[in-house]
């Protein structure tokens, strides 16, 4: 398992560096405001469409939800982004012996009030056309090695192009307590109407 290091120069240029880039490359960036409990942290549960995903949300945690960043990712991706481990990632590696113990260290980080960790729950990615999120088993022993006294937050990443030569990003969020869902198929359920309310939301945008 590969676990996040802390490098302030590497971190404050690559602050920098994927504000940069996103500026460029999208013709905006949206996102709702909802109200968070400060004192709790953060789950944040993410749709995976597009290599832009883990980039797009650690710039919108330094823009509104002002939380120490971490997310999971494939052990393979960790080794060859080097610099992933200096923005918060931590690796997972399917079927391995490692896997439990990178799943309890998610669990853990989460009994941190000033933590956020973002968890992909498809596991892998899909195309952004899919009618629904299946969640990987994975997210539910992720909660159960937590205290469970933090906040999930949903997000739905989504782009339309519209008139313009580069695409506008939104994100649709929400937020929910632990004590909201009982199950993991509570839980996926309760994401699958947030897309679902997400896409209806995104066909009736008007530019």
């Amino acid at each position: 398992m590969i676990k996040p290091k802390k490098n302030t120069l590497v971190y404050r240029f690559f602050v920098w560096y994927i504000a940069r880039i996103i500026k460029q490359n999208f013709n905006s960036f949206n996102f709702n405001t909802i109200d968070l409990q400060k004192d709790k942290a953060i789950l944040l549960l993410a749709n995976h469409y597009s290599w832009w995903d883990g980039f797009a949300l650690f710039h919108l945690n330094n823009l509104y939800l002002k939380k120490q960043f971490h997310v999971m990712i494939i052990e393979n991706t960790a080794q060859k982004i080097w610099f992933m481990k200096y923005l918060g990632a931590f690796s997972i590696q399917h079927n391995s012996r490692s896997m439990l113990q990178s799943l309890q260290y998610a669990g853990q980080l989460l009994n941190k009030p000033n933590n956020l960790v973002l968890i992909f729950p498809q596991g892998k990615l899909h195309t952004s056309h899919i009618s629904k999120i299946e969640f990987q088993k994975g997210v539910q022993k992720v909660i159960n090695f937590s205290k469970k006294q933090f906040q999930y937050l949903f997000s739905v990443a989504l782009t339309d192009y519209f008139e313009n030569k580069k695409p506008n990003l939104y994100f649709h969020l929400k937020q929910h307590n632990p004590t909201d869902f009982k199950t993991l198929n509570d839980l996926e359920n309760s994401y699958h109407q947030h897309y679902q309310l997400a896409l209806k939301k995104q066909n009736e945008t008007i530019v």
